[in-house]
C-alpha cells in the first residue's frame, strides 16, 4: 500500500507518490493499493472503542481496516511539517491497531533541507507502538521539483526506492509468521 500523507491543496506529495507508484508497479512482487488520505477523508478519530478491540462502529473505519489488513507492506509518502509528521498520517495510523502489526514500512519523505527526515524520526515511536517494522532504505527528497504535475526524480531517488522495495518484499515474507 502506498499512502499519500499530505492533504494540503497544491501538495507535491501526490506527484511524488505517483512517481513511486509507477516504479513499484513494475515489480512482480507487488500488487499496489494506492491510498490518498485526501480522498480517504477519514474524520479525526471518531471511534468510541479502543482500536485494539477492533470493535469498529463506523463504515469508514471498517473499510480502512479491511484495506490495511489486506496490505503486506506500506510506503508512506510524507512531508515534514514543523519538524514533525503529517497530522493526517498520524490520524490514519491511530484509527487502527492490530492491522499494522509486524508489517514493513518504507518512507518517501520530502521537505526542505532535511528532506522530511525529522518528520520520519518523530513518527518512529508511533511505528514501534503499532508493531510496524521500518526499512533501512528511505527516499529523502530535499526541495522536490514538480513540473506540470510530475515529480522530477533523480537517479539517486530511483536507486534508493528500488533498494527499499527489495527490503519491503524481503521483510514482508520474513515477518509473515509473526502476524
Amino acid at each position: 500500500m502506498i499512502v499519500v500523507a499530505s492533504v494540503r491543496p497544491g501538495r507535491v506529495g501526490l506527484p511524488i507518490a505517483q512517481w513511486a507508484h509507477s516504479r513499484l508497479a513494475n515489480r512482480d512482487e507487488f500488487d499496489i493499493d494506492f491510498v490518498d488520505l485526501a480522498e480517504l477523508a477519514l474524520p479525526m478519530m471518531d471511534e468510541p472503542n479502543h482500536p485494539r478491540l477492533r470493535n469498529y462502529v463506523h463504515e469508514h473505519t471498517k473499510a480502512w481496516s479491511a484495506r490495511v489488513e489486506a496490505a503486506d507492506a506500506f510506503v508512506f509518502v510524507t512531508p515534514e511539517y514543523n519538524h514533525s509528521y503529517s497530522g493526517t498520517l498520524k490520524n490514519a495510523l491511530d484509527f487502527l491497531s492490530q492491522e499494522w502489526w509486524r508489517k514493513p514500512v518504507g518512507f518517501v519523505s520530502y521537505g526542505g533541507i532535511s528532506a522530511g527526515s525529522r518528520g520520519v524520526v518523530a513518527l518512529e515511536p508511533v511505528l514501534v507502538a503499532l508493531g510496524l517494522v521500518k526499512t533501512g532504505a528511505a527516499v529523502e527528497i530535499s526541495f522536490p521539483s514538480v513540473t506540470d504535475g510530475v515529480f522530477i526524480s533523480s537517479d539517486k531517488h530511483s536507486a534508493i526506492l528500488d533498494k527499499m522495495a527489495g527490503e519491503l518484499a524481503a521483510l514482508s515474507e520474513a515477518l509473515r509468521p509473526l502476524r
